[in-house]
């Protein structure tokens, strides 16, 4: 008996993955015998939400009550020293395993009514394995009787191949960036990357950056997909695409994290809303009662 649960594990080639069953967690995946993300080993509880899927809500969100569809949630602080409750209800609960096969396996969970989110609903994720790498499906279906917000994330910590990131250069497709307090809740202003140090559109190196930030205003591709770059000394690199659904990413330097964790890789966190969505209704996805969702992004490494 693992602290993750069952371990799903599914491959392609030379890619491996392992899900976990608690959360739907991305706990390994390894391309060529090298890292894609920086997991953690099975007998490990994951900190740092390596990982881990964000459901109702990406990120934080503040305290006090909020209301949708005449309800009221209370979100339970999980995050004392900012008075915020982080990265949703679900990474700690065991999804049922609803498909498996060679390269591909579908996890989901129905999520009950509860005082931190008043509504019922059921979110599967989907993990592939392909010529493209591994694609992330998640699909989120309104199974309440009256419409429910909610907002997703994913938490991958993207590896290098050297110790540390000291030196790895890190492109974000992005032309502004969502400007937050000190508990990490946004202020309401967008702001412009042109001309700021935070600006990662043209590749550079994180030395000297401690980054904790809500990137917007994707740049992309004519499929639709906008592609964040994390390429290291050696000559490793990995990409991350999101498809439009997903119109922020989180990128996350590890400053914080434990000993042995710290700027050891880096996280670039797909996310459909900013911090504070379900206060704010910034950009929350409204389902009505059995109306779907979903939306994809994609890893890999290249050579």
């Amino acid at each position: 008996m693992l602290p993750s649960g069952e371990q799903i594990a599914i491959a392609h080639g030379d890619q491996r993955v392992v899900v976990t069953e608690v959360g739907a967690t991305l706990r390994t995946f390894v391309q060529g015998g090298v890292a894609v993300v920086e997991g953690f080993a099975g007998e490990e509880v994951p900190t740092g939400a390596r990982g881990q899927v964000l459901y109702p809500w990406p990120n934080r969100i503040g305290d006090g009550e909020w209301r949708f569809s005449e309800r009221v949630a209370r979100p339970t602080i999980n995050d004392v020293a900012r008075a915020t409750a982080i990265h949703g209800l679900v990474r700690w609960r065991p999804f049922r395993v609803e498909a498996m096969n060679q390269n591909r396996c579908v996890l989901s969970l129905l999520l009950h009514p509860t005082p931190d989110y008043p509504f019922l609903s059921e979110v599967s994720v989907a993990y592939h394995l392909g010529a493209h790498g591994l694609t992330v499906t998640t699909t989120v279906t309104n199974r309440d009787e009256v419409p429910i917000p909610f907002g997703v994330g994913f938490h991958p910590y993207l590896a290098v191949t050297t110790p540390t990131i000291e030196g790895v250069e890190l492109a974000i497709p992005a032309r502004a960036y969502v400007a937050v307090n000190d508990r990490g809740l946004p202020t309401g202003e967008i702001l412009p990357l042109a001309g700021n140090a935070l600006d990662f559109l043209k590749p550079k190196s994180v030395s000297g950056y401690e980054l904790d930030v809500t990137y917007t205003e994707l740049v992309r591709d004519d499929s639709g997909l906008a592609t964040a770059i994390v390429r290291d000394t050696k000559g490793g690199t990995v990409e991350l695409s999101v498809d439009r659904n997903f119109p922020y990413l989180q990128v996350f330097t590890g400053d914080t994290l434990e000993k042995g964790r710290r700027r050891t890789s880096i996280a670039v966190e797909p996310m459909t809303c900013p911090p504070d969505a379900l206060r704010s209704g910034k950009d929350v996805v409204v389902l009505e009662p059995g109306q779907h969702w979903a939306g994809s992004w994609r890893l890999r490494r290249c050579a």
